[in-house]
């Protein structure tokens, strides 16, 4: 049984003292960067007040910082070069320390704060050196769990909420098949009713955590009718027989983070285990897409600021025909370009949050900054990789790591043509499908 939340922080006491404060003081905080480069001479602003954060969120993201410097961070050269970390062990530490329910209810072991407060945990995951951890983390606090959250009963919670956010298994989250990856509508797993269970078959493709996860909050059809109202959302243990983890997928980036093929041959799982209505899965897919969208451009934020910190640090002392690289006009032009463009992300970011906490509708503008962020992406990760030149092009560099982890922004989670087509929808100008004759 996981236990209360004043509980679960033993091992980060202080933030527990501060969480326990009214979480949306009048007294706001800082943006902490703990990882603001020093050798470039750290233009950014070390106290910046930030409309959406206080000093909880502060002290929540130095707790985090610690526990990331002491468990994470020493190992993940290593870890990448295994092309695997041991998801268990972390994710447990981040559970004892309270981090993997920090929205979750009170009751299931969550501290019950707002989503401001992941947002500010997934900025300060953004201070590990390197994609695949912070994801799969992503995964098992905000991606498979939100809506089983919000709608799965009491029982289905508390066998599979409350040891998620305890750290004590692994989750993963099934939409994506080898025919439907953004085109979620299009799934073609299925979940047939019989007795008083649900028989799934079909197949599951880039599912983050898939090789090691106990169990996966799974998106399939329960019914024939049209293809936003006929799927669902069921927890399925992962040891259930008939679950096949076809294989752990090679990629190109986020080496660490494991990335499988699933099957599901005659897979039987009780009915109970249905998350909220039968039918509402897509719907509460999407609510879920938005939290990983707006997750995922916080989680950018510092990893865009080391790369272009460091590109500053290297660039000023690699000297080329007589002079710093950084003397270059270009150089540092750039560079200023691109920090602008990062704080002009992270007002998005804050501004979307603001509205979010408050209930508002924030489709359009997550959808903008999920697209915003890949593209940033990508366009800062190889521009700073120039300016390396050589050793960029190496193993060894940080900056060749993120060019490769962060290319998955602009795909996984809705890819850029998917928020252009919702963008385009909430301005109106996307073109009406012609009507069946």
């Amino acid at each position: 049984m996981i236990k209360m939340a004043t509980m679960a922080m033993r091992s980060s006491s202080r933030f527990a003292r501060i969480l326990r404060l009214d979480a949306r003081s009048p007294q706001l905080g800082v943006r902490f960067s703990s990882s603001q480069s020093q050798v470039a001479g750290d233009t950014s602003e070390d106290l910046t007040h930030e409309s959406i954060f206080t000093e909880q969120h502060v002290e929540m993201r130095r707790s985090l910082n610690k526990l990331i410097e002491k468990e994470i961070n020493p190992f993940v050269d290593q870890w990448e070069a295994e092309k695997q970390f041991p998801s268990h062990e972390v994710f447990k530490k981040l559970g004892d320390a309270g981090f993997l329910g920090l929205n979750k209810p009170i009751e299931y072991g969550g501290l019950g704060l707002d989503f401001s407060y992941n947002i500010a945990m997934a900025e300060e995951l953004g201070n590990i050196k390197c994609g695949g951890i912070p994801m799969a983390i992503g995964v098992q606090s905000d991606m498979a769990t939100p809506a089983l959250a919000r709608f799965g009963s009491d029982e289905l919670k508390r066998q599979f909420l409350a040891p998620t956010i305890a750290g004590d298994v692994v989750a993963c989250l099934g939409v994506s098949e080898v025919g439907s990856g953004s085109d979620v509508a299009s799934i073609q797993t299925k979940a047939e009713k019989q007795g008083g269970d649900y028989i799934i078959n079909g197949g599951k493709m880039w599912i983050t955590n898939g090789i090691k996860s106990d169990w996966i909050c799974l998106l399939a059809n329960t019914g024939t009718g049209p293809a936003h109202q006929n799927k669902s959302l069921i927890c399925v243990p992962m040891d259930t027989k008939g679950v096949v983890r076809a294989q752990n997928i090679d990629k190109i980036g986020m080496w660490c983070s494991d990335t499988a093929q699933l099957y599901f041959e005659d897979v039987r799982v009780p009915q109970k285990n249905l998350i909220g209505q039968e039918g509402m899965g897509f719907t509460y897919q999407m609510l879920q897409f938005q939290e990983e969208r707006m997750w995922a451009m916080a989680a950018a934020l510092q990893p865009l600021e080391i790369l272009i910190n460091e590109t500053v640090a290297y660039t000023k002392q690699r000297k080329a025909f007589g002079k710093s690289i950084l003397d270059n006009q270009v150089v540092h032009y750039r560079l200023a370009e691109m920090q602008t463009e990062v704080e002009l992300l992270r007002s998005l970011l804050y501004r979307t949050i603001g509205l979010y906490i408050q209930g508002k509708d924030v489709t359009k503008l997550a959808s903008m900054g999920k697209l915003k962020t890949g593209r940033l992406c990508r366009e800062i990760s190889d521009s700073c990789l120039q300016y390396w030149g050589g050793m960029g092009f190496t193993t060894d560099a940080l900056v060749s790591r993120y060019y490769r982890d962060f290319r998955l922004i602009s795909i996984g989670g809705g890819a850029d043509e998917v928020m252009l087509s919702i963008i385009s929808k909430y301005m109106g100008t996307l073109p009406t499908p012609p009507k069946k004759k």
